[in-house]
């Protein structure tokens, strides 16, 4: 092996690996092509005289018609044939693989000295020991296994590539492919291609060629970065389907290349001023701005500033109503609104605004309206465990249980319904906490109105005891109201002998009509008893000194 450097043993190396793996494709040497004369055409098989053999052979008639059934040779008429091979002293004859052959010699003529990494593109049409089968326009090309580049047990027959040309055999009419040796010369110009893209500072041009849900990719000076989808626009992340389409031109700057995961990133937002700058100086918190309604959420708005910048419209900032329950009831895409500026971080490249802020508070608009003891209608809007909200003039009240209702069983949540109107009277308008109080007392009678109606001030009534408490007793009067005996007035009765179920009597000391309270005195009653009999003793002895007096005077 003197004389032999190692570059040129690896070439004799991998020349005698193409041939033994072609052999294992396809044995030609032996396959020349020939004339043949087309003896007669039986049915579906052409008999053919084969030039020095004592036996005809025979092809498939269809080998020599075209798309449309048409033959483009008649009986007499010679066709070139390879002969593939004997059986039984009568040759095999083929006329498509002396076409396929002449097309490989005239290819390879063609490509003539200069073609090493010649790049083809074809179909895999199927599979062998050595490596793949590729045609491409009618010409077969042999892809051993190593140069395929194939991962192992993948599926490739009928998968298109490319590859480049590696060597050329034209006394076996092969030619033999390499996708490996593709990639070596991709990569390698693609690093210089990168290396040099690195170095310009400047704004570039790209062609887009493929558009994803996370960004498009673009093609730059032959080679394809990625523009992500937050490097599109100042306003943050969009759908770059809607902006753009395959094969725009975009302006493109280049950000940075991961060498370890081959990944060049590019950004079209960079090619622009960056319009947050701009908003640090002229823009601040409590500025009013005329805006565009450009997308809607149900959980707020986007608004469009006109500069590539885009606001957020919570959701609560956009009325001073509660209850919005979808910002597409208020406002619609392409709407201009006005709306002050709550918040500005040009950090986090965040804007948030507020519409319901410039917009007067339904609560000073009410306040000014009406007055406490005022009474109006009102939709129930809200039913909880303590009360109602009550919808008045697009502002809630509260009414709760115990202002609703007399009796101290009843709730809202049990008698109302959610829509239903009523009227109310505004008991308090707490203009601090911007709250509304609301109450039924004075719109509807109260159960001792109904009973001062039969009842007043010193009646003697009778009740039984219901409950006693530290500071007196509660007794029913009548099965329909409740009447309370403070610890003074129940004297002379006392207290610690008084059980549940006693039966009292006493006199009404306190009908209050508005609270619905009714107080009862024993005292009271026994006073009331003890006027009495001092009245009736003075009445009899006012009567008997007069009696006395007549008396006497007649006798004198």
């Amino acid at each position: 092996m003197a004389g032999v450097n190692m570059q040129e043993l690896e070439k004799i190396e991998i020349e005698e690996d193409f041939a033994s793996m072609f052999e294992q494709y396809e044995k030609k040497e032996n396959e020349k092509v020939s004339q043949g004369e087309i003896v007669a055409i039986e049915g579906n098989c052409v008999i053919i005289a084969v030039p020095g053999e004592k036996k005809e052979g025979n092809i498939s008639i269809e080998e020599i018609k075209d798309s449309e059934g048409n033959l483009f040779f008649k009986v007499g008429e010679l066709l070139p044939i390879v002969i593939t091979g004997k059986k039984n002293e009568q040759p095999i004859v083929s006329y498509k693989k002396a076409i396929r052959k002449e097309k490989i010699a005239k290819y390879i003529k063609d490509l003539g000295e200069n073609y090493k990494d010649k790049i083809i593109e074809g179909v895999v049409i199927r599979k062998n020991k050595g490596g793949y089968i590729v045609e491409s326009d009618g010409i077969e090309f042999f892809m051993p296994k190593f140069g395929a580049a194939f991962k192992d047990g993948s599926k490739v027959e009928g998968k298109s590539i490319k590859a480049c040309i590696v060597n050329v055999k034209p006394e076996e009419d092969s030619i033999i492919i390499s996708r490996k040796r593709l990639f070596e010369i991709e990569n390698s110009t693609k690093k210089d291609a990168i290396d040099n893209l690195l170095k310009q500072e400047g704004i570039l041009e790209g062609k887009v060629k493929k558009i994803t849900s996370f960004g498009m990719f673009v093609d730059v000076n032959g080679v394809e970065g990625l523009v992500h989808y937050t490097e599109i626009s100042y306003k943050g992340p969009v759908n770059p389907s809607k902006l753009y389409k395959e094969e725009d031109v975009v302006p493109i700057k280049v950000l940075s290349y991961d060498k370890e995961k081959r990944r060049l990133a590019l950004s079209i937002k960079e090619t622009t001023e960056d319009p947050w700058r701009e908003i640090e100086k002229e823009l601040e918190v409590g500025d009013a701005i005329k805006v565009t309604v450009s997308n809607i959420e149900p959980y707020g708005v986007f608004v469009d500033l006109g500069n590539d910048i885009e606001g957020f419209l919570h959701i609560s900032e956009i009325s001073w109503n509660k209850n919005i329950q979808n910002p597409e009831e208020f406002l619609k895409t392409g709407q201009e609104i006005d709306v002050e500026v709550i918040e500005i971080n040009t950090k986090e490249r965040r804007l948030r605004v507020s519409l319901k802020n410039l917009l007067d508070k339904p609560f000073d608009k009410f306040a000014k309206k009406y007055k406490e003891g005022d009474i109006l209608k009102g939709c129930v809007a809200t039913l909880t465990d303590f009360g109602a909200f009550i919808k008045l003039d697009n502002i809630d009240g509260l009414l709760h249980n115990e202002d609703a209702y007399w009796n101290k069983n009843e709730k809202c949540k049990d008698l109302m319904k959610v829509g239903e109107e009523i009227e109310v009277k505004i008991a308090k308008i707490d203009r601090k906490k911007e709250r509304i109080s609301l109450t039924r007392r004075g719109i509807i009678a109260s159960p001792v109105e109904e009973f001062a109606k039969k009842y007043s001030i010193d009646s003697e009534i009778s009740g039984i005891v219901r409950d006693i408490k530290d500071f007196g007793i509660f007794i029913k009067i009548d099965d329909e109201v409740d009447a309370l005996i403070r610890n003074e007035d129940l004297p002379p009765l006392k207290k610690e002998e008084i059980q549940v179920g006693d039966s009292i009597n006493g006199v009404i000391s306190l009908l209050d009509c508005a609270n619905n309270k009714i107080r009862v005195s024993i005292k009271r009653l026994e006073k009331q008893k003890e006027k009495a009999k001092l009245k009736n003793f003075n009445d009899n002895v006012d009567n008997k000194m007069t009696l006395g007096d007549i008396i006497k005077d007649r006798i004198s």
